[in-house]
C-alpha cells in the first residue's frame, strides 16, 4: 500500500454518527486523492487528553531518530512483526491510530506492465484502518507521523494480491485505540474485514503531482496507453 485518498468532505452524516465529536476536524480537512509517503493526513490519536484527529505525515519517525525523517521505509507495518520491530514497538504497545480513508490504490503485478486498481467499501462508507503513530520533538516543532498495519487480507478482491490495510469497524475503533498493551494482535486478527470492490484506474496516479477526483475515474488500455507520467522506481509497485 503505496497511495490512498482521504476525500471525506462529503461524508458529515456518517462521521457524525460514528465520531461526533472529532467530525468536525476530520470535515475541515482537505480533499487528497493522491496521498504518498512522507505526504500528512489527517489521523485519530489516543492522546492523554483523549481522542484527537491530528495533521500527521505518512512514515513513522522513530523518536530516537537524530533528525525528523527516517531513511527507512516506514509507511507500513506488518502486523506480524511490528510488536518486535525497534521502529514500531513503542507505538505497538500504547500509540495507535485509525486512519479513515475513502480507499486505496492497488497494483495487480500479475500482467506486465503492472496496472492500478483503487479499493473502496461496497457500501460507500469511509474504510477505518489501524495504525500506529509517533511524535518526534528533539528539534523545533513536533513532528507526529504514523504508519498503517497489514497483513494477509482475503478481503482483497481478485486480481489483486490479498494483502494489504487491517480494517477497524467504527465501534472497535476506541477500543483498538485505548486497549490493553496485549491486545493488538489478538484483537485485529479477529476483526470482521468489510465487503470491498475494485476498479482499474488511470496510470496517471504515479505522477506525483497529481491530485483531483479524476483520478477515480474507470481507465481502460487505451486511457493507460495515452497516458504519460513520470518514470519511477520499482517501488511504486509495492503493495
Amino acid at each position: 500500500m503505496r497511495r490512498f485518498v482521504q476525500a471525506l468532505s462529503a461524508e458529515e452524516a456518517w462521521l457524525s454518527r460514528h465520531f461526533p465529536t472529532l467530525s468536525s476536524a476530520l470535515l475541515d480537512a482537505p480533499d487528497r486523492y493522491n496521498i504518498a509517503g512522507r505526504d500528512s493526513a489527517s489521523v485519530i490519536l489516543g492522546t492523554s487528553e483523549g481522542l484527537q484527529v491530528r495533521d500527521c505525515v505518512w512514515g513513522i519517525v522513530p523518536p530516537w531518530s537524530k533528525q525528523a525523517t527516517t531513511r527507512y521505509t516506514t509507511v507500513t507495518a506488518r502486523l506480524d512483526r511490528a510488536a518486535r520491530s525497534r521502529m514500531y514497538r513503542r507505538a505497538w504497545e500504547k500509540q495507535r491510530c485509525i486512519v479513515p480513508i475513502t480507499g486505496y490504490y492497488k497494483w495487480d503485478r500479475s500482467v506486465s506492465p503492472p496496472r492500478p486498481y483503487f479499493i473502496q467499501a461496497v457500501s460507500g462508507n469511509p474504510l477505518l484502518l489501524a495504525g500506529l503513530w509517533e511524535c518526534w520533538d528533539k528539534d523545533g516543532p513536533p513532528l507526529y507521523s504514523f504508519s498503517i498495519l497489514t497483513y494477509a487480507n482475503p478481503a482483497i478482491p481478485p486480481p489483486l494480491v490479498a494483502d494489504g490495510p487491517v480494517f477497524v469497524p467504527p465501534d472497535q475503533c476506541k477500543h483498538w485505540i485505548e486497549g490493553a498493551r496485549w491486545l493488538p494482535k489478538v484483537f485485529l486478527s479477529g476483526l470482521k474485514a468489510p465487503q470491498l470492490e475494485a476498479y482499474r484506474v488511470s496510470n496517471a496516479i504515479r505522477d506525483p503531482t497529481r491530485d483531483d477526483y479524476t483520478l477515480l475515474e474507470p481507465a481502460y488500455d487505451t486511457q493507460d496507453a495515452e497516458t504519460t507520467c513520470p518514470e519511477v522506481g520499482e517501488e511504486e509497485f509495492d503493495d
